[in-house]
């Protein structure tokens, strides 16, 4: 009877992948562009402005 733990090998994880292209972040800075004008007078349009510059930053 052997007394030494067993060493569990575990395979390496996958290596991530990118959800989106370059080209989807300028397409969604578009989007969320017309939004901000569509609720440009709500608080929530502060919010959106900030993810507008976000995504600008994506580039």
């Amino acid at each position: 009877m052997s007394t030494q733990p067993e060493t569990l090998t575990r395979p390496e994880p996958a290596r991530a992948r990118a959800v989106f292209s370059t080209e989807d972040f300028g397409l969604l800075r578009t989007a969320v562009s017309h939004y901000l004008q569509v609720i440009q007078d709500e608080p929530e349009s502060v919010k959106f402005s900030n993810l507008y510059h976000r995504l600008g930053r994506l580039r």
